[in-house]
C-alpha cells in the first residue's frame, strides 16, 4: 500500500560511531541506511517522525513511500528498524528502494472479522494460531491486511491457510495447511481438595530433647543417697 508521505533524507559523510550517532539523534534526526533495487547502500539521516507515522499507519511497515535523496525520488519501504529499549524512541532504521514492476516478499496481518458460532452460543474461546501470513506480490498490490470472516466457526472447526480468500495478484508462501484459528474451551480451575491441602500443609516439626528422661522413682533415689 502506497502513501503520500515523502521522506527527506540526507546524505551522512564520514565513519558512522555512536558519538556521532548520538548527536544526530539530539539534532532531531535518526541515522538510516537505504539499500537495494542494484545501487550502492547510502548511510543517511531522516525525521523520526514521519517515520512513525508510516509504522503507525494501516499498512505499517509494508507502506510504500517516496524517498527523497540528493535532488532524486525512488519508492521506498522500511525493513527493519530498532528502539531505544528504555525510552521507546526510533534510533535507526534500514530502508530499501522498491521497484514497483517487481514482486516482492512482504508479512501480511491476518485479521479475523465476527463473532464465531464457538463463542457465541457453545461457551468456547477463539484462538488466533497465526497472525501474519507471508505472501508475494507486486509492490502496489500489497493489502494492509487480510480479513477471514470467523462467523461460522464453531468446535471441531479449523480454519487454515488455505481457507483465506485467495487473490489472483497475491502469491500465498506460507504452508496452506497452517491453523490460523479455532475454538477452544474454557478451563475451569478445579477448587483444592481438602486432602490436598493438608498434604500441602508442613507438619510441625518434632523437637529433639537430649539426655535421658528420669522417672519420678529416679529422682527419689537420687535424693535419699545425698545424705
Amino acid at each position: 500500500m502506497s502513501t503520500a508521505e515523502v521522506v527527506t533524507a540526507s546524505a551522512r559523510q564520514g565513519k558512522f560511531t555512536k558519538n556521532i550517532a548520538r548527536r544526530i539523534r539530539v539534532a532531531g534526526s535518526i541515522p538510516a541506511v537505504v539499500y537495494g533495487a542494484g545501487q550502492p547502500s547510502v548511510a543517511v539521516t531522516v525525521d523520526p517522525k514521519q517515520i512513525r507515522r508510516i509504522l503507525h499507519s494501516d499498512s505499517g511497515h509494508n507502506t510504500i513511500f517516496d524517498l527523497s535523496l540528493d535532488g532524486a525520488t525512488v519508492k521506498a519501504m522500511v525493513v527493519d528498524w530498532q528502539n531505544d529499549p528504555i525510552k521507546g524512541g526510533l534510533i535507526h532504521i534500514d530502508m530499501k528502494r522498491i521497484a514497483m514492476d517487481k514482486p516482492i516478499r512482504v508479512q501480511v496481518p491476518v485479521q479475523l472479522v465476527g463473532t464465531p458460532v464457538g463463542v457465541k452460543t457453545q461457551g468456547g474461546i477463539l484462538d488466533q494460531v497465526l497472525r501474519e501470513i507471508s505472501i508475494e506480490c507486486l509492490p502496489g498490490d500489497i493489502p494492509g491486511h487480510i480479513d477471514v470472516d470467523v462467523s461460522e466457526l464453531a468446535f471441531g472447526m479449523v480454519i487454515r491457510v488455505a481457507d483465506l480468500p485467495h487473490g489472483g495478484k497475491l502469491k500465498f508462501l506460507t504452508d496452506e495447511d497452517v491453523t490460523v484459528a479455532h475454538i477452544t474451551a474454557v478451563r475451569e480451575e478445579a477448587a483444592p481438595a481438602a486432602d490436598a491441602v493438608a498434604a500441602a500443609t508442613p507438619a510441625e516439626p518434632e523437637v529433639a530433647k537430649k539426655g535421658k528422661t528420669e522417672t519420678p522413682e529416679a529422682a527419689g533415689d537420687k535424693k535419699e543417697t545425698k545424705k
